[in-house]
């Protein structure tokens, strides 16, 4: 049979209290034992003493103890008149022989004391049952002639005590058993209300597992359980994002692949049907889609690598600034036909080195170069800088309009994203350089991020640690 968490937890509150509630009866029990016990034997102290000195009285008479050997009725008539009239001790001791002894009964108590003489030979009663610290010595004459000596309380409780201590231990147990109750009554709602945010969230679980994303449990309250719900709704949060951006990323793949797909099944359709020659024009428009096609898969793939942590880096110490000035030289030629000038203002007093791989290094420098010559205007300006600061080293790609709306620069680094007001897809790439830049970026323990330029245009930032600080 499965006990579920409601039941377990009901039970386990139960269990504790039962057994806190069993400790408690059983100290109080004992408390009202070992504190009744004590009351008796305290109340009986005061009858010891005057007892012990009618003893030494009628031993002196006597000089033996065989008269209270063969007479123990006088024995009881000295205790009778302890414990009733204590203040007649000085009543003649031989009338008391004489004195009626009560029958023994059922409301007769059981005498409490113990008489035995110097060698702890038994006189009265049983000495078995004396505490040793009880006993009283008799002295005559500086001599001790006996010993009185008192019983444990237990063994001389009469009826009424008796039925006392059975009508406490019955409260007692009343009292227990009502606790128990009432903590069965009151666990049972309180285990469902502390169970409830788990179900809460074992039900959103189902959810979230059969793709509801946008399932959110209620948060009721500021412990544990409520952690754990604003846990699990910023997961489910983080889920539906991821969710949205991988059906974005589909689409956006489709999109990109669909363009130059189609363009090349129409210019080959094409050539099949007659409609358009076999020319170096026509092979050369289909080298370019193809071309095109290839990069875009390329990228894809280096991305997929970056995500998957397999992407390869073999990193040493290398000269950034001779990495960036040799990433400059192929594209002298493209910047000179697109009228473009290129400014460079790169640190010239010591070599910068860092702990980077040279051929990431080339590929990330290349993208930025690139990027700047697809999306700026014919006759403007790029501007790269190259400096230290602190430990590290400082790259600055700033170029002049068109630029970035604001809202949209912390997002020119996403995934085939791209700010359409400014790049078409005729000119600019499928909106992955960036993303692979950040991706290079950030496996160097650097950062890269995009401000306005003062030219209008873009500046891009990237800051790279060196191995040791700047002089």
């Amino acid at each position: 049979m499965k006990i579920g968490i409601t039941h377990k937890l009901f039970l386990s509150i139960l269990l504790a209290t039962s057994l806190a509630i069993l400790c408690m009866f059983l100290i109080i029990q004992w408390s009202i034992n070992r504190g009744f016990l004590q009351y008796l034997n305290t109340s009986e102290q005061g009858g010891l003493e005057q007892l012990a000195g009618k003893l030494e009285q009628v031993y002196a008479e006597n000089k033996s103890w065989v008269f209270l050997r063969e007479n123990q009725r006088l024995f009881y008539s000295m205790v009778e008149q302890s414990v009733d009239t204590a203040s007649s001790g000085s009543k003649d001791l031989k009338h008391m022989a004489d004195a009626p002894f009560p029958p023994p009964g059922p409301h007769r108590p059981r005498l409490p004391f113990i008489v035995i003489d110097a060698n702890r030979n038994p006189i009265i009663g049983n000495s078995e049952h004396a505490n040793e610290e009880s006993f009283r010595p008799i002295v005559h004459n500086n001599e001790t002639v006996g010993y009185i000596g008192i019983m444990s309380p237990k063994h001389f409780l009469n009826p009424p005590q008796l039925e006392f201590l059975k009508n406490q231990k019955l409260a007692l147990i009343f009292a227990a058993l009502g606790m128990v109750f009432v903590v069965a009554i009151f666990s049972i709602p309180l285990a469902k209300r502390i169970v409830q945010p788990i179900k809460a969230m074992t039900t959103a679980t189902r959810d979230i597992a059969s793709g509801k994303y946008a399932t959110r449990v209620p948060i009721s309250s500021s412990d544990e359980l409520g952690q754990l719900a604003h846990d699990f709704n910023s997961m489910a949060l983080a889920l539906e994002k991821n969710e949205k951006e991988r059906r974005q990323w589909v689409a956006d793949i489709s999109h990109e692949l669909r363009t130059p797909l189609s363009i090349l099944r129409g210019e080959i359709e094409a050539l099949l049907e007659g409609i358009r020659s076999t020319t170096p024009e026509a092979v050369h428009s289909l080298h370019s889609e193809v071309l095109r096609l290839h990069r875009l898969v390329d990228d894809l793939y280096q991305l997929s690598l970056s995500d998957l942590g397999t992407l390869t880096y073999r990193k040493e110490e290398i000269d950034i600034s001779e990495i960036l000035n040799d990433s400059l030289e192929p594209y002298a030629s493209e910047f000179a036909r697109k009228n473009i000038t290129l400014t460079k203002n790169i640190s010239q007093r010591s070599k910068l080195i860092v702990f980077a791989d040279e051929e990431r290094m080339h590929q990330l420098f290349s993208n930025l170069i690139d990027n700047s010559l697809k999306y700026t205007d014919t006759g403007g300006q790029l501007i790269i800088r190259l400096i230290c600061s602190g430990n590290q080293a400082v790259i600055d790609f700033e170029d002049t309009a068109p630029g970035v709306p604001k809202e949209d620069m912390n997002r020119i680094f996403e995934r085939l994203y791209r700010v359409e007001r400014s790049r078409s897809r005729t000119s600019g790439g499928a909106g992955l350089g960036l993303a692979i830049c950040k991706n290079i970026v950030e496996a160097h323990n650097g950062s890269i991020t995009a401000h306005p330029s003062k030219w209008g245009g873009v500046l891009i930032r990237i800051n790279i640690p060196v191995i040791s600080e700047c002089s």
